[in-house]
């Protein structure tokens, strides 16, 4: 994956989902409609989004006289279903994949959109997903995450005469984050909170946090070191000691006792930074809803880079990448990846289309025709300004993990070792050979 993102992160995504590994079957699309036009059929992965779809099939159908249908996956089920429909005659003409992995195994499907208004209209043409020359896949949502903080509480450690920082500026390294968190933690019946950090927990609606998005971390110095630009067979797990201290971090300075993690939920974390129990709490843009609708206002929030202690991290920037990627059905008539392509076009480019994607749905595209509208998300402005302060944003690379089953594996590993009762060595076990076994098996 091209990895040259700085220039085009000028917007983000508000809600992110984690697409599963999908697998292949075979199947095409019959040859269009009766009267020519072509029609489209997309297959939505995002449930929260269905009726928001729905209603621009019709505005579009209304509008232009081409047949639009739109079929919403049941939440974690999106693999089965585009497996199950991609073999029928009436095939999905538009689906989506989550990147490279995911288009290794789609690739006999996706038909090169090198030519479409969607590829065109992106702020910048490093953000497809290609094969050589080809366009496979292009984003419609970049997202971002970080360290989400809160304002007031952060601005009351900084008031302590003890205070290691007194702003949120001077904290740009492991080794000052630690120096405030270690502070608040010693400070945090003053503060009135219950820890540095919102718990951990490993339950599956908050495991995905360590073992995914905070793993993207090594992965990302490591694959920038060696300058890895596609899925490696193996890795070295060269940052795991910047991975383990960050986790430990975690752990030390929190709200909860690790022995509790195995059952705290990703509820249980938004509760603690919302009722302002924690100072600081790992997660994206996404999180703003639940956040604002938990109580918080716009002016309470900020977002830092997770800051693992890797050389010149002081220049990193915030994690930004999209698992988002529209495709279009190669084995679909011509007549049906036209009228596709025609109505993603027409989805970004007019007033409907822009208004459901960025107001309706929540989500700021990567596409030049959205330059003009600006995100309410205190998150997503925090993410804009970052990208644009010169700092090197951080990639998302776990859409180059091998399997859903590495990622659990580690996140094994890592509940283990938070409990007491596996030790690091395990955690570099799963990470490192575990990677070859899951690359040898998936491929």
């Amino acid at each position: 994956m091209n990895r040259t993102i700085k220039s085009a992160i000028g917007m983000i995504a508000i809600a992110a989902m984690s697409l599963g590994t999908l697998a292949a079957c075979g199947g095409s699309s019959d040859s269009g409609s009766a009267d020519g036009k072509g029609k489209v059929y997309y297959l939505n992965f995002k449930p929260e989004s269905a009726d928001q779809w729905v209603a621009l099939a019709k505005e579009y159908t209304k509008e232009k006289g081409v047949e639009v249908k739109v079929q919403t996956a049941a939440s974690n089920t999106y693999e089965q279903t585009l497996k199950s429909e991609i073999a029928k005659t009436d095939a999905p003409t538009l689906f989506q994949i989550n990147g490279p992995v995911g288009y290794q195994n789609w690739k006999k499907y996706t038909a090169d959109m090198s030519n479409t208004e969607v590829y065109k209209q992106l702020t910048s043409e490093d953000l497809a997903l290609k094969d050589g020359n080809k366009v496979v896949g292009v984003p419609y949502a970049m997202e971002t995450y970080g360290l989400i903080y809160n304002k007031p509480l952060l601005e009351k450690y900084f008031a302590l005469p003890d205070a290691a920082v007194k702003s949120v500026d001077e904290i740009n390294s492991f080794k000052k984050l630690k120096e405030v968190a270690d502070g608040i933690q010693e400070h945090k019946t003053d503060l009135g909170v219950e820890g540095a950090f919102t718990s951990a927990g490993f339950d599956s609606s908050s495991d995905w946090r360590f073992k995914t998005h905070l793993a993207n971390l090594p992965l990302y110095y490591e694959f920038t070191k060696d300058k890895v630009t596609e899925q490696p067979a193996t890795i070295k797990g060269t940052y795991l000691p910047q991975y383990k201290q960050i986790f430990d971090l975690y752990l030390k300075d929190s709200t909860t006792e690790p022995t509790q993690l195995s059952s705290k939920t990703g509820d249980d974390a938004t509760s603690e930074f919302a009722l302002g129990k924690a100072v600081f709490y790992q997660n994206g843009t996404w999180a703003w809803s639940d956040l604002q609708k938990a109580g918080m206002t716009a002016d309470q929030v900020g977002m830092l880079p997770i800051y693992i202690g890797a050389p010149g991290e002081e220049k990193q920037g915030l994690a930004t990448g999209s698992e988002n990627y529209w495709c279009i059905n190669e084995k679909a008539s011509d007549a049906d990846k036209k009228a596709t392509e025609d109505f993603l076009a027409w989805v970004i480019t007019s007033d409907q289309g822009k208004k459901a994607l960025s107001s309706e749905m929540g989500l700021t595209t990567p596409f030049k025709t959205f330059s003009d509208i600006k995100s309410d998300n205190p998150l997503t402005q925090a993410a804009v300004a970052d990208s644009q302060s010169g700092k090197t944003p951080v990639s998302w690379n776990f859409t180059m993990m091998p399997s859903e089953n590495w990622k659990n594996n580690l996140g094994n590993a890592l509940l283990e070792y938070a409990q007491g009762t596996g030790n690091w060595d395990a955690v570099k076990t799963a990470f490192v050979d575990g990677w070859k076994t899951e690359y040898e098996q998936t491929h």
